[in-house]
C-alpha cells in the first residue's frame, strides 16, 4: 500500500492546499493530511479547528484522512507507515526551503521520499498568510479558500457581512 503524508500548518487551509490534496490523493492508496503545531507561527485556528476544516473539505475523498501531530514529520510518517511526504511549491523561494527540508528528512529517514507538486497557476500566489492579511481588513477571500472556510476565517476577525463588530464598513 502506498501511503503519503502531507504535513503542514494549514492555518487556514487554502484552495492551493486543496488542489495539492486532490492531485496527491490520486497517486497513492492513502493520503494522510498531518496538521502540525508550528511553534514558529502564531496560529489563528486551533489544531482541532484546522483538522475539522480539512475533514469538511475532503469528505468526498475516500482515501484521505486528517490527523494532528507533534514532533518531527519523518517520525510521524514512519509511525503511520508513510513512504512519501507531499509538499507544494509556489515559487523558487519555496523550492530552496523545501529542497533543504527534503534533504534533511532523507538524511534522517532514507526510506522516505518527498514528492513535490507545483501549485496550479491559479493558486500560485495564495498562502495562508495572505488569506489572513486580506481577511483581517474585511477583504474578499472567496478566491483563496473554499466557501465553507470563508465564514470561519471572518469569524476569527469578528467580521460579519463585510463589517467589523464595532460597526466600521469594510472595503
Amino acid at each position: 500500500m502506498k501511503i503519503a503524508l502531507y504535513p503542514g500548518s494549514f492555518d487556514p487551509v487554502t484552495l492551493g492546499h486543496y488542489d495539492v490534496i486532490c492531485r496527491a490523493s490520486k497517486l497513492v492508496d492513502r493520503l494522510i493530511i498531518g496538521v502540525l503545531k508550528n511553534t514558529n507561527k502564531n496560529a489563528l485556528f486551533s489544531e482541532e479547528e484546522r483538522v475539522e476544516m480539512i475533514r469538511t473539505l475532503t469528505k468526498d475523498l475516500p482515501n484521505v484522512e486528517v490527523a494532528s501531530f507533534h514532533g518531527l514529520t519523518v517520525d510521524y510518517a514512519k509511525e503511520r507507515g508513510a513512504r512519501f511526504l507531499v509538499r507544494g511549491l509556489r515559487a523558487v523561494t519555496d523550492f530552496e526551503y523545501e529542497l533543504q527540508m527534503a534533504q534533511t528528512n532523507h538524511k534522517i529517514a532514507p526510506d522516505i521520499d518527498t514528492l513535490f507538486f507545483t501549485t496550479s497557476v491559479q493558486y500560485a500566489y495564495v498562502s495562508s498568510s495572505i488569506v489572513k492579511e486580506v481577511a483581517s481588513y474585511g477583504g474578499d477571500i472567496s478566491g483563496f479558500v473554499a466557501p465553507e472556510i470563508v465564514p470561519l476565517v471572518y469569524e476569527k476577525y469578528h467580521i460579519t457581512n463585510g463589517e467589523k463588530e464595532h460597526g466600521q464598513q469594510q472595503n
